[in-house]
């Protein structure tokens, strides 16, 4: 519950800290270009596959003019002429893994890849499963948290945010149980998955956002625990990770549910699926 008062702020127009590094490093055009705001987590998690698969981009300061819808991410791949563009954020990582595999420098067992080898058809899908529990499940519960102004209904979103954490833990305790222990909780420390990535920002601005708005504290569980710990200071995470202001600044107009805050928050206000 937050007893803070609503002071205006606006969301910030460039990244800090580390991700403004990453930025300033990746500032020079090459054949993909990443077009996205520096709070987003939608964003993020292209950006964080970016620096995973050590794909060559440039992520300049302008925005939006390679999604039709006016959203973030969107990439723009100037190898081709005119040049083509892709939206979506799950749909671009797609897209930058099959390039990554298809690299002839490259190979699915690497450990950079997201995903199990493809001769493995059983353990992509477990990974597939996780990934769309965090879209389906996760995100909406994190807005529909953070969005709630009332105190029941924070109570109420407290209470679906950590039931979408203990579906997705479920998961990763399934993989484990199936013999998959590198895509549940306790696999290795230089590893990420398509699900970690895909969860890691909302995870992330849990124990910043949702801390100072709404008192939020992450379920106990040693394992749990560990795993956040390890996904969002993993070095593909931290190098595009600003500094906390920058976060709780561009969240304040989604915890006050100010009319019109964005395309996510009308959704959930109007408890429609997300854009």
């Amino acid at each position: 519950m937050t007893a803070k008062q609503d002071s205006g702020r606006s969301y910030h127009l460039q990244c800090t800290g580390e991700a403004l590094a990453t930025a300033r490093a990746h500032s020079s055009p090459g054949s993909i270009t990443l077009f996205g705001s520096c709070f987003c987590p939608f964003v993020q998690r292209v950006w964080v596959t970016l620096e995973h698969l050590g794909i060559d981009y440039m992520k300049p300061a302008e925005l939006l003019e390679s999604s039709p819808k006016g959203l973030v991410p969107a990439l723009r791949l100037d190898n081709y002429e005119p040049p083509r563009a892709l939206n979506e954020s799950t749909v671009i990582m797609d897209f930058l893994e099959e390039l990554a595999t298809s690299n002839t420098k490259r190979s699915s067992h690497t450990t950079e890849s997201l995903f199990p080898p493809s001769s493995d058809p059983y353990a992509r899908a477990l990974i597939r499963l996780q990934a769309d529990n965090v879209n389906r499940s996760l995100v909406p519960a994190f807005y529909r948290y953070l969005q709630a102004q009332d105190e029941a209904k924070q109570v109420e979103g407290a209470r679906g945010f950590v039931e979408a954490i203990e579906g997705l833990l479920a998961l990763f305790k399934r993989a484990e149980r199936e013999g998959y222990t590198q895509y549940g909780l306790w696999h290795e420390r230089g590893l990420l998955s398509y699900a970690d990535v895909m969860a890691a920002p909302w995870l992330f601005r849990a124990t910043n956002v949702l801390k100072h708005y709404r008192g939020f504290v992450l379920p106990e569980g040693e394992q749990f625990r560990a795993y956040v710990d390890r996904v969002i200071n993993h070095p593909a995470f931290k190098r595009t990770g600003s500094t906390e202001d920058l976060y709780l600044d561009s969240y304040e107009r989604y915890a006050y549910n100010r009319p019109n805050t964005s395309q996510v928050a009308n959704a959930i206000n109007a408890g429609t699926a997300l854009p």
